[in-house]
């Protein structure tokens, strides 16, 4: 049976996170559905940047680039539900894997606490982990990815 206490707290990280649908269901049969509708996004707002008068930069003309934004190949490992992402068994042991850990498939690459449980996640294939996308202690939502194999 989940207690009170249990069902807020996975309630709250629900509403923080972007899912819509949370279905949880126990071996022994239980099951809880959380589901919300998604807002629209608010408008996009200008980014405004101060720029000295010209007599003081310079040149007449400023620009801007955006940081460029290398996009990493590899298949994503998703998160398979709402939880908390542990990068390492305990607070002081060494993640199971960082950027360039070659992983089989089976291995285990990370924790999600979900009501007071801890679920593996584990490599779906063999390979080399390219990127770690998400932070220690950080929540994360069903589908998000969490690492990039190749």
């Amino acid at each position: 049976m989940y207690r009170v206490d249990e069902i807020k707290e996975l309630l709250k990280a629900f509403d923080e996170s972007k899912a819509t649908k949370l279905e949880i269901k126990t071996e022994d049969g239980q099951q809880i559905t959380f589901s919300q509708q998604q807002t629209k996004p608010a408008a996009a707002e200008k980014m405004v940047m101060a720029v000295p008068p010209a007599e003081e930069a310079d040149s007449a003309e400023t620009e801007v680039r955006p940081k460029s934004v290398t996009k990493k190949e590899g298949t994503p490992v998703t998160s398979p539900m709402v939880g908390v992402f542990y990068a390492a068994p305990a607070p002081d042991k060494e993640p199971y894997v960082s950027v360039g850990t070659r992983v089989e498939k089976g291995d285990v690459l990370c924790l999600i606490e979900a009501m007071k449980l801890m679920n593996e996640v584990t490599a779906e294939k063999s390979g080399d982990i390219v990127e770690v996308c998400v932070e220690n202690g950080q929540v994360v939502e069903y589908g998000q990815p969490l690492f990039l194999i190749q």
